[in-house]
């Protein structure tokens, strides 16, 4: 599908997804380790595991220090593989999958698609709206703002795109003639 005008929204949860990933994977790491000391004799498996989280964390930490953008989606993976092989708990193996698919869900910038017919909201399971479906759709001073006819409201602030294709003035004269063709459709 087309869409004339598309606006990234900003995630305010990546921090706390990190932090849940980094702490998963470092009780993954202790986890391991307990399972080394307690089985009395050297087990490659669970000192590989230890070392191979533990360094993946210790790379995602040098790399936030820098400002790059970290990713705990690989090593939440490795730690649910990990999980497979312990003598206990394997199930937690399902629950690492499942979070590892999920963080990338969650850290993918939220993407609002706003096309002649429909609007489109980019999440795990897309939701399309008619232009019926709404008041008023505003971007006001980077808020966006989507006031559905059934009292929701929706409101984010709105990524700066470096590249601005088109002005907030452009995107509102949009919006409001959709709404007005939707509304005499209606009619």
């Amino acid at each position: 599908m087309r869409f004339e005008y598309v606006v990234t929204l900003k995630r305010e949860n990546e921090k706390y997804i990190d932090v849940i990933s980094f702490i998963l994977c470092f009780l993954s790491v202790i986890a391991s380790l307990f399972e080394q000391l307690r089985s009395r004799h050297f087990n490659f498996f669970f000192t590989a595991a230890a070392i191979i989280i533990a360094g993946g964390l210790v790379t995602n930490l040098f790399a936030a220090r820098k400002g790059d953008r970290i990713r705990y989606r690989n090593w939440l993976l490795i730690a649910g593989l990990f999980w497979l092989g312990m003598p206990y708990l394997q199930w937690l193996a399902i629950l690492f999958f499942l979070l590892a698919f999920l963080e990338y869900q969650a850290k993918y910038p939220l993407e609002i698609g706003f096309s002649r017919d429909i609007v489109v909201i980019n999440t795990l399971f897309k939701k399309k709206f008619a232009w019926s479906d709404f008041n008023n759709v505003m971007l006001k001073d980077g808020l966006l703002t989507l006031d559905f006819r059934d009292n929701r409201l929706f409101q984010k602030e709105a990524l700066e795109d470096e590249e601005d294709d088109a002005d907030e003035d452009e995107f509102n004269t949009f919006c409001s003639e959709r709404l007005k063709n939707s509304n005499k459709v209606a009619s």
